[in-house]
């Protein structure tokens, strides 16, 4: 797994040993980047539930000006300081060791613009921390929330809390959802 573009370009990045973490492969994260690009420079990036930290460290190689990384597990934010130290985008990046509900809830202070979401497959937690985005009133007029999750996911809930699906990237055994506000339901 490496850096795809921007300043970091080609530098390989560790990932967390066993089976809890599956990184997104440079395919899909190219993918999904070619998608975000518009929006990525001088962005506030959260890249929720880390893993190796590889796709804020995407964003932040690319131009996003902040990345806040938050993942509960030691080893995963071991590996993500590891993999900022390599790339020196350290200086841009705030990483916590906590659980992501906590993190929203007390920790982030700004509302991001990218907000990156790959909870553990088959778990379906997005239908827990995208509740909670939107209480904290950390989901923007202008925010893209991406998921990563599998093929079951359901969002029908995001009408309660004004949001729509506008695009989603299918994959072998995944998919990407792109998620906004959605404008008709705010202009009624």
């Amino acid at each position: 797994m490496r850096v795809i573009s921007g300043s970091a370009r080609s530098i390989n990045l560790i990932t967390p040993k066993g089976f809890d973490t599956r990184p997104t492969t440079d395919k899909y994260k190219e993918t999904l980047f070619n998608c975000l690009q518009p929006y990525v420079g001088n962005s506030v990036f959260a890249d929720l539930f880390s893993g190796s930290g590889a796709i804020g460290i995407e964003a932040l190689s690319r131009g996003a000006k902040t990345a806040y990384f938050c993942d509960n597990s030691k080893e995963a934010i071991d590996c993500i300081k590891q993999n900022l130290a390599k790339t020196k985008l350290a200086d841009k990046a705030v990483v916590y060791k906590e659980d992501v509900s906590f993190f929203i809830k007390n920790r982030i202070k700004e509302i991001p613009d990218i907000i990156f979401i790959d909870p553990p497959f088959k778990k379906h937690l997005e239908k827990d921390v995208i509740p909670i985005l939107s209480e904290k009133g950390l989901i923007g007029e202008d925010t893209i929330i991406v998921v990563e999750c599998d093929y079951d996911a359901d969002f029908e809930f995001l009408n309660e809390y004004s949001l729509e699906i506008f695009k989603i990237k299918e994959y072998k055994t995944n998919k990407h959802v792109f998620i906004r506000k959605n404008t008709e339901r705010n202009n009624i």
